[in-house]
């Protein structure tokens, strides 16, 4: 996918509304989670897994999370972690 031409989201845009179940992206354009919610500065990655079961709840800087919008209007962001990378943080609990 083609992140250049996407729009990148606003400050004010980074509500969990908004940001909750966008997909993230690693360095290899492969699909590496998603978000589950956010709160505060952190957003709280599901990885691994099939359709939401068995995955792993992480929690990231949003700082460390490009989001932006496709041409479609969904909700995407990209990030420098690998898959393997988020697996080995610390599981999130609520």
């Amino acid at each position: 996918m083609d992140h250049s031409n996407h729009v990148r989201l606003s400050q004010a845009e980074l509500t969990p509304d908004v940001l909750e179940d966008a997909t993230i992206y690693g360095p290899g354009d492969e699909k590496i989670g998603s978000v589950d919610h956010a709160h505060g500065t952190q957003v709280v990655i599901d990885v691994g897994g099939f359709l939401g079961i068995g995955a792993k709840p992480v929690a990231v800087p949003m700082s460390e999370l490009e989001f932006m919008r496709d041409e479609d209007g969904d909700v995407h962001a990209v990030t420098s972690w690998t898959k393997d990378q988020l697996k080995e943080m610390p599981e999130h609990t609520d």
